[in-house]
Order: structure tokens, then C-alpha cells, then sequence
């Protein structure tokens, strides 16, 4: 029976998927093998139930824990303070930290406001957008969605592979400056569906001044409860799967005098400046911030500095040194007996057949940007959880090989059921695009009805419309009533053509694409 279990070892601080998997295969294996070797010895039909029904329940969790993936989450909250942004930023992304990120969230506070420059970035995008996406966009990130309130911005990023399945994307804002009826404080949050799983993402900025704690969780609950969302499954923030929660959120350290604050921080020992923590102290008494998570704060206070230096404020004022910038996270927590009664929809079941789970591998902050009085706060999250959803909406095929020699032919397909539209069209992309409007043409889909699921429909794309220089590109169809990219052609590349190579055309020459 010895030889039955001789199997390699795996090692057991491995976090990779694969090798969790592995070792669930084999746990599988040995169950089974266990059950078997128990029937042979007993004979008693009591022990063989109970048996059996333990090993039923390991199966299940088997089941439950396989074919899980992990994802790379890089969050930043980041108090500007009407700054504009520096020459470079890839230090606060961690461009190159491994594994690759899978979606970054970036919120900002007190963004230039004034009337002229909000007007203006309604426009074009404001220069943080800008200098975030010229970043990204080269390593292959795409804008999925931001939301703007004033000062207030959240963009997200994500790989281009992910697209296809970020769907049902909302956002929304809600004021809370002038009780209500201005815009510099308050939250602005998207929502969407990540692989079938709701996730939120919610920026605030919240009321200021070390007394007003109490105006400071007023502010938090009424936001969460104005927060609304055209989901029937979701239609509040606290509704989705798993909510992450960052900004300003402006919680002091209390009691303690400057001097001691200085030395703690100096000397490292933030554990100290815990307790007196205004948003731990609160989470010990407000049963919402209970049910959030957040990471040891072991980096220094990241407020208030002199701009453009480590140095914290030795003005007038001296403000005390302060984590008034923090990243929570939430996941819904478990049904009781009495909500699974009145379930309307199988999501919460889902919910608790495939739970997603959270962990934070790095939570710190910047030092060395200095544009703010602020310090920017980073987090590096894990989010380990099974596809729900694996199958792309659309599939795009291009045919044959392309150059603006000869008009060029596509094919795409309905595979599922969506709300797609006579509006929405077919783009072609130059690889390293920001976002879906950065297409170098496009085609209208099927113009006269909707296609059937299952039906392929041919498009020509004009040759005039192609580019006459080479290279790569791929196929995005783009869907009105999603408002997203719900598809991607497998990348693919456009001939120089014969015009180009007659007339010695330089890259520049061309359309402003480089060859």
C-alpha cells in the first residue's frame, strides 16, 4: 500500500497558482485512494457513512479551491494638491515588480479644479490622465474607465487580455462639501464585473482638521448609502463582492504632542502612534469600518510635508504628522440563513460557492515625490479567485493579409447573448493605444440588424482607410450600450505597401505612425 502514496513533494510556501492547483490534484488523488483502501478494511456500514460523508466534504472543498487564479491589483491614493504631475511616475507604478500588475486603480485628490482647467479636461483629459496613460500604455495597459468630481479623479488600467471580461462598468460621484452641494469633498467610485465577480472601487476625500472624526464617519456612511448603481444585483457599494476603499480620508493622530510624534517617526517606531490612530480607534466603535481590512501602517505619516522634500510642515501652522491617506478593502461578508431565504438572485449563492480572497503583499507610500504636501500611499493586493465567466462575447478574425494595396476583410461573431447595437463598431488599433477612441479607422458592425448569436458576419475595412507603413495592430469591438471594448482580434500586422516602398515614404511622413 506504500507505493500507492509515493509521490514527489511540493514545497509548501509556494503562492503560485499552479503549484496550489497541483497540490489540490493530489490531495484529490489521495482521498480517493483512502476511500477505496477504508472499504477493503471495514465492514462496518455506520463507519463507512461516516467516513464517506467526511470525505464527500473534502471532495467539495476540493472543488471549491481548484482552478483558482491569482490577480495583481496596484492601487495608489495620492493628494495632489493641485500640482501638476511630475516628469515620471514609474516609480510609484513599479513598472517592472514581478509578477506583472493585472489592473491598476489610481485615485487623486484636490486635481487642479479651477473653472477654465475642469472645462478643459472635460475636453481632453486632464495631464494626470495623460502622463498615466502615456506611461502604461506602452507595456500594454488600456484605459478601461474614469470618473472625475472637481478635484476628485479614479482611472483604471488594465491589461488588454482583461478587457473582454471587465463588463457592466458604472460610475457614479456624490458630494459632500457645502452640506451636499459642492464638490471638493466627498467620493466618486466605478463598479464592474471582473471574470463574472462584482468589484467596487471608491475614492474619497473627506472632511478635514483633527476634531471633526465624527463629521469625517458622516461623511463615509452618507456616501455609501447615496452611492446607487443601475445593477440589480448590485445597487449599492456595500453590495458588491469585494470593495476597495481609498484617499484622503483625512483620520489625525490624536493626544499626542509634536515632539513625541517627531521622535516615533524618526526612529521608526510607528507601532507607538498606533492606538492614537483616529480611524483605528473608530473601527473599535463603528460596526461599518469593522467589516474593512487594511494593512500594518508601518511607513511613515504621509501628511503634511514641505513640497519637494522629506521634510514634514515647519510653517506657522505646523500641522501634526498624520496617516490621513489610507487603501481599505471589504469583502461582502457570508449570508446568514435568514438572507439566503430571501435571495432573488443565485449571485449570493455564487458568492459563497466561489469566495474571493484577498492579500496584501506590500502597503507604504513614496518619499521621494515632493509635488504635494502629501506623500502618495501604494498597495500591492492579490486577488485570488475561480473565473466565472471565460468566454469573450465577440470573436474577431481577420482574414488574409492586409496593406492599403487592397481593401481588407474581417469576420466577427456573436457567442453569447449581449445588448449589442447597429452602433457599435469595429476598430483597428496600433498596439501600444491608450484607449478605445484611439483607433486609426473603424468599421459599423452588421448596419441593418442586430446579428444573430452564432452568425458570422463579414466587414471590409477600405484600403484608403489603412495605414501605408507596417505594423502591428489588432481587431477591438467596441460595444455602445457596454460603453467598452468587449472583444480583441489576435494582434496581427499590416504590409508595408507598394506605394510606400515606390515613394520612399518615411514614418514620419505618414499620418504621424511611426513604422
Amino acid at each position: 500500500m506504500s507505493d500507492t502514496f509515493d509521490v514527489p513533494r511540493v514545497r509548501s510556501d509556494s503562492t503560485s497558482t499552479t503549484t496550489s492547483t497541483s497540490s489540490l490534484v493530489i490531495l484529490r488523488q489521495r482521498l480517493a485512494q483512502l476511500l477505496v483502501c477504508l472499504e477493503d478494511l471495514s465492514s462496518d456500514d455506520e463507519a463507512n457513512e461516516e467516513v464517506s460523508h467526511t470525505l464527500d466534504k473534502a471532495f467539495y472543498l476540493c472543488g471549491k479551491y481548484t482552478n483558482r487564479e491569482s490577480f495583481r491589483l496596484h492601487v495608489v491614493t495620492w493628494n495632489v494638491g493641485t500640482a501638476e504631475p511630475p516628469a515620471d511616475v514609474r516609480s510609484l507604478l513599479q513598472l517592472y515588480s514581478q509578477p506583472a500588475t493585472d489592473l491598476f486603480v489610481i485615485g487623486l485628490q484636490e486635481v487642479n479644479a479651477t473653472p477654465v482647467r475642469y472645462i478643459s479636461d472635460l475636453i481632453s483629459e486632464d495631464s494626470w490622465s495623460h502622463l498615466l496613460m502615456d506611461t502604461l500604455a506602452p507595456m500594454g495597459y488600456i484605459k478601461v474607465t474614469s470618473v472625475r468630481m472637481q478635484g476628485l479623479l479614479l482611472i483604471l488600467l488594465a491589461k488588454q487580455v482583461h478587457l473582454p471580461f471587465i463588463r457592466d462598468i458604472q460610475s457614479t460621484y456624490t458630494r459632500t462639501g457645502l452640506f451636499g452641494y459642492w464638490g471638493n469633498k466627498g467620493g466618486v467610485s466605478v463598479r464592474f464585473s471582473f471574470y463574472g465577480h462584482m468589484l467596487c472601487f471608491l475614492n474619497c476625500h473627506l472632511a478635514a482638521h483633527m476634531n471633526y472624526v465624527l463629521q469625517r464617519m458622516d461623511e463615509f456612511e452618507y456616501i455609501l448609502d447615496r452611492q446607487d448603481f443601475d445593477m440589480y444585483n448590485t445597487p449599492q457599494v456595500l453590495d458588491h463582492k469585494v470593495v476597495f476603499c481609498f484617499g484622503d480620508l483625512n483620520f489625525r493622530i490624536a493626544d499626542h504632542g509634536m515632539h513625541f510624534l517627531r521622535s516615533s517617526i524618526n526612529n521608526g517606531r510607528f507601532n507607538l502612534l498606533w492606538n492614537r490612530d483616529q480611524l483605528t480607534m473608530m473601527k473599535k466603535k463603528e460596526p461599518i469600518l469593522q467589516e474593512f481590512e487594511e494593512g500594518p501602517l508601518c511607513f511613515k505619516p504621509t501628511y503634511k510635508f514641505d513640497r519637494f522634500s522629506e521634510t514634514y510642515d515647519i510653517s506657522g501652522k505646523k500641522r501634526k504628522p498624520a496617516w490621513t491617506d489610507r487603501i481599505l478593502w471589504r469583502i461582502k461578508p457570508k449570508a446568514t440563513e435568514t438572507e439566503d431565504e430571501n435571495r432573488l438572485t443565485s449571485s449570493s449563492a455564487d458568492d459563497d460557492e466561489h469566495p474571493i480572497k484577498v492579500t496584501q503583499e506590500m502597503y507604504t507610500c513614496d518619499v521621494s515625490y515632493g509635488v504635494s504636501d502629501h506623500k502618495p500611499v501604494i498597495a500591492t493586493l492579490n486577488l485570488e479567485m475561480r473565473k466565472n465567466v471565460e468566454t469573450p462575447l465577440v470573436t474577431l478574425t481577420v482574414e488574409g493579409h492586409w496593406s492599403a494595396d487592397e481593401d481588407a476583410t474581417f469576420t466577427y461573431t456573436i457567442l453569447e447573448n449581449f445588448e449589442s447595437s447597429t452602433w457599435d463598431w469595429i476598430g483597428l488599433y496600433k498596439i501600444g493605444f491608450k484607449r478605445a477612441s484611439d483607433y486609426s479607422t473603424f468599421a459599423w458592425v452588421k448596419d441593418d440588424e442586430v446579428a444573430a448569436n452564432g452568425e458570422v458576419v463579414t466587414v471590409q475595412m477600405s484600403k484608403n482607410e489603412l495605414n501605408l507603413l507596417a505594423g502591428d495592430y489588432v481587431l477591438g469591438y467596441y460595444s455602445t450600450n457596454m460603453q467598452t471594448l468587449v472583444a480583441f482580434s489576435p494582434t496581427f500586422q499590416i504590409l508595408e505597401s507598394r506605394q510606400a516602398v515606390m515613394e520612399g515614404l518615411l514614418p514620419e511622413n505618414i499620418n504621424g505612425y511611426e513604422k
